[in-house]
């Protein structure tokens, strides 16, 4: 019997025309049309399911993906190797490895796409170390690995940070499979990610052939390792830089906080008519941010501007921060106003941004705004709503939003956020409750700013008798801590009491302890 659909056209024909429109990736006609056959209780074929589980997929219809598999089942598909692997692929984009590798488990025979496919589903999910297992029970199978399953298993481990299996495939590509440049690649990219720069050099310089990729996989290795000067050199080797290369070495100097030199190359990069994208846009305004270079930033805006570059949520996150540190409040509240798609990082920046410019009220405005979007705030929104309430003197509404951020948004604080309420409290003179808040705090390096400022508050106050409390307790942890010893003999002289003004101070001259020496920078016109 021939099957047919509504229209009389027979099952090949619907194939056909499924065909067509996945590779215009008409996605939702494409259900369309299998709904159409399922209604008429005609039955969908090998050829017809992979194109519908990826539809499933890309569409994100979890329900519909569950009963397409149940179809399957029920007609024997799911043994078929492109059936099972568009199953996976489909759990895969729904976000259920689980699901995904029970498809895999229970094929009789797994071709090797399969391997690769799980071991992907498994790196897309975050699941490194599942996906560093499943390669490993796929080299103890017996099954012959191809150039995509070496490369998949070497980002698993990259990934994973595991090592040891990208090391075996190493050697195995050396004894065995020979020389080939995508793998190489990506056992250049899993060392350099991984602290193991010189196993990296070392495979750089052993490749008889190397592409644009790999002279940047080394740039931004160098990078990460902090050796800007090494990084520099191997740029300056390669010949046919490309927009990916020129990208890796200013991120490699934004990362060191050179952010003059990522500028100047950015200038290079233009007279050689390179024309940047959105990522570079977004690393060069990172640059202005951080110089407070106003005009520059302004300039690199029209030029996404002018070339259409759609202000998203990593692009427009950038451009609110860039204005913002400049202290241009109100072109960052333009931005955030146009922006589509706003995401907990957009909210995030402008709420530091109004907040690190005093306008703790507007702050606090948008924090709300936020909430009612349905947005949940982050552990760096949170720093951003203290800070603005530090600004304004809000001690009720600062211990409101402490509280609000540990109880209903259960964010575990960070000395960040004890010492935006340290700050707010101490300056409101609430000395006592400040003292109380940070008792269960354990001192260490990272911590002594919040010591600190509460320091600063009891001299602000004349509060004596914290100041030694908190001193005597800092110092059983470390005695050689200056500056504490100075905050405390400014306490001590506050309060007139000369003789332990000199005592602690006697103990700052002792050889053993320096006082760090502070510097300043202000740019005027370019010019330091």
């Amino acid at each position: 019997m021939t099957t047919t659909s509504h229209h009389g056209m027979p099952i090949r024909e619907c194939n056909l025309l499924i065909r067509t429109l996945a590779r215009r990736r008409s996605f939702p006609l494409i259900m369309a049309v299998y709904y159409d056959l399922r209604a008429r209780g005609l039955v969908a074929d090998s050829f017809t399911y992979p194109f519908v589980l990826k539809a499933v997929g890309v569409l994100k219809l979890s329900v519909e993906g569950r009963k397409a598999h149940a179809a399957a089942v029920k007609t024997g598909f799911r043994w078929d190797a492109y059936t099972g692997s568009s199953l996976i692929e489909m759990y895969t984009m729904l976000g259920r490895p689980d699901t995904a590798r029970k498809v895999f488990d229970e094929m009789p025979q797994r071709a090797l796409v399969m391997w690769n496919m799980m071991i992907r589903c498994y790196i897309r999910c975050g699941r490194y170390s599942a996906a560093v297992a499943l390669a490993e029970q796929m080299e103890k199978s017996g099954v012959t690995p191809d150039r995509v399953a070496l490369v998949t298993a070497v980002t698993a481990c990259s990934r994973a940070r595991d090592l040891s299996l990208g090391r075996r495939i190493h050697v195995y590509m050396d004894d065995i499979f020979g020389f080939d440049l995508p793998v190489s690649n990506a056992l250049l990219d899993m060392y350099a990610k991984n602290d193991c720069l010189d196993e990296a050099v070392k495979l750089f310089e052993h490749m008889p052939v190397r592409n644009i990729i790999s002279w940047t996989i080394l740039v931004s290795g160098y990078g990460l390792a902090g050796q800007l000067d090494k990084a520099r050199l191997l740029f300056n080797q390669c010949t046919e830089k490309d927009l990916i290369l020129w990208t890796a070495m200013i991120n490699a100097c934004v990362q060191q906080g050179c952010f003059e030199e990522a500028l100047t190359l950015f200038r290079d990069m233009q007279m050689q008519q390179v024309e940047p994208d959105r990522f570079t846009v977004v690393t060069l305004l990172t640059c202005c941010a951080n110089l407070g270079t106003l005009d520059q930033g302004e300039w690199i805006h029209q030029y996404a501007e002018e070339r259409k570059m759609k202000i998203d949520a990593v692009l427009g996150t950038a451009l609110i921060d860039m204005y913002a540190k400049c202290g241009h409040v109100e072109k960052s509240l333009e931005v955030f106003g146009r922006m589509q798609g706003r995401d907990a990082m957009a909210w995030t920046a402008i709420i530091c941004g109004l907040a690190t410019n005093g306008q703790a009220g507007r702050a606090l405005e948008l924090f709300e705004d936020m909430q009612r979007s349905k947005v949940k705030p982050d552990s760096v929104t949170f720093i951003g709503v203290l800070s603005a309430c530090c600004h304004g003197g809000l001690v009720d509404e600062g211990q409101k939003q402490f509280h609000a951020m540990k109880e209903v948004y259960r964010i575990e604080p960070r000395v960040e956020h004890y010492s935006c309420l340290v700050n707010l409290l101490g300056h409101a003179g609430l000395l006592d409750e400040a003292e109380r808040l940070i008792s269960d705090i354990p001192i260490d390096k990272d911590a002594m700013p919040l010591f600190g400022a509460l320091l600063t508050a009891c001299k602000a106050h004349g509060n004596v008798e914290i100041s030694e409390r908190l001193t005597k307790r800092i110092c059983e942890q470390d005695s050689e801590i200056t500056d504490v010893n100075l905050l405390m003999s400014n306490v001590y002289a506050t309060a007139c009491r000369w003789e332990e003004v000199i005592r602690v101070r006697s103990k700052m001259a002792h050889p053993t302890i320096k006082k760090t020496a502070g510097c300043s920078l202000v740019e005027v016109k370019d010019t330091d």
